[in-house]
């Protein structure tokens, strides 16, 4: 079943986007990258520039010449972000950013305030504003109304592993926003929980820790990219309804004599 989209001024046939942190090793970075063949990488120029990774961790990148996203992890004000974003555009000319600006150490949990100021300011920059947000319908309005076409709520707190916490809320999100797209980002823990998000109608998912903190991260890689797109095709093929009752999948035509009700 093909299932190439666009997004921005990129045709990806992937709906599994991964993100580039905390691998043991470039080559683990590199092996996991190859296995989940991702639509989309994300890279954080704060993170690797303190991690000291420089040109042998952008050579890694370069090579599997995937689409990328830069992000502005690390943030935690509106100006770090907007300096942040406009410095990742010279180095990887894309408008696309993913716009992260956190508000709580403890939960990372974004600053909406500081995210609606941000992505309004980068917005009349000519970016392309990926917001990393909280599952909050009203928030998510009010990014619609200033001009994202892409929002990324969270299935759970970062690197949590929890899954799809609220799943009332992103169920919610789908509904209201058909024609947005929508990617869950952040908080997946195991494939499952990525099949679950794109059974749900989601057009994609966003994972780093669930994969770089594995036991073998090319192999849960690998994992996440078969429960994505399976999770896709469910979703496409049309999922059956939950009913209250059983319905016998097996007619009761020619069913043995003996089995029969007495007349």
């Amino acid at each position: 079943m093909s299932d190439k989209w666009q997004i921005d001024e990129s045709e990806i046939s992937s709906r599994l986007f991964l993100g580039t942190a905390a691998y043991p090793s470039p080559e683990i970075l590199r092996k996991s990258i190859k296995a989940a063949q991702p639509g989309l990488i994300t890279v954080s120029l704060r993170r690797e520039n303190v991690a000291g990774k420089g040109q042998a961790f952008w050579n890694i990148i370069k090579d599997f010449n995937i689409p990328v996203l830069p992000n502005t992890a690390g943030c935690y004000g509106v100006d770090e972000a907007v300096t942040t974003a406009q410095m990742a555009r010279e180095i990887f000319e894309t408008n696309r950013i993913k716009l992260e600006v956190i508000g709580d150490d403890y939960t990372l949990q974004p600053d909406i305030y500081g995210l609606l100021e941000a992505a309004q300011k980068l917005i009349k920059l000519g970016f392309e504003v990926y917001p990393y947000m909280t599952d909050d319908l009203v928030l998510a309005q009010k990014l619609v109304d200033l001009g994202c076409n892409i929002l990324m709520p969270w299935g759970a707190p970062i690197g949590s592993g929890r899954g799809l916490n609220n799943i009332y809320a992103l169920k919610q999100l789908r509904e209201r926003f058909p024609d947005k797209i929508l990617v869950i980002d952040a908080g997946l823990g195991a494939p499952s929980h990525a099949s679950a998000a794109m059974e749900m109608g989601y057009d994609a998912v966003l994972l780093n820790t669930a994969v770089a903190k594995a036991g073998d991260p090319a192999i849960m890689a690998g994992a996440f990219a078969q429960a994505v797109k399976a999770g896709r095709d469910a979703y496409l093929s049309g999922i059956i309804a939950k009913q209250d009752r059983a319905t016998p999948s097996t007619p009761l035509i020619d069913k043995p004599l003996w089995h029969q009700e007495k007349i």
